[in-house]
């Protein structure tokens, strides 16, 4: 079943070099697609979240994904669902150039496929921000 995990690699590669037509390849056409990116609201219907990945990659000058803690289960053949943690470098937010800010996300994504020959495409998208405790000083 690494096909499963090609594709979930692919999508951090299309979001971190930018390429919305490898992004658009990689989700099921439908009405009923979902996603939800940290601290937002759902989006639903492919139309809809591939705007909002367009967006995403157009604001965000670099952003680089370290993924931790992958697992994925594959049912009935034809739906997989993987989790992950997003460790997440970009330069989005800091003042100088030579500078990066750093976040982390928990990620669940459901891929589906029609049949097996068929690559598989992902179905919804969510992803939470893990808060970092902030040390208090004196």
């Amino acid at each position: 079943m690494s096909d499963v995990l090609a594709r979930h690699r692919a999508f951090y590669d299309a979001v971190e070099t930018g390429d919305l037509e490898l992004m658009e390849s990689l989700w099921a056409q439908s009405p009923a697609t979902s996603c939800v990116h940290p601290g937002s609201e759902p989006l639903t219907g492919t139309d809809a979240v591939l705007r909002s990945w367009a967006v995403v990659m157009a604001n965000v000058e670099y952003i680089q994904f370290f993924l931790t803690d992958v697992s994925f289960s594959v049912h009935a053949g034809d739906v997989a669902v993987v989790t992950c943690t997003e460790n997440i470098l970009s330069g989005e937010g800091v003042e100088t150039s030579d500078s990066f800010t750093g976040g982390k996300a928990v990620c669940t994504s459901v891929l589906v496929r029609d049949g097996a020959e068929a690559p598989w495409r992902f179905w919804s998208r969510h992803a939470s921000p893990v808060l970092e405790p902030v040390e208090e000083t004196d």
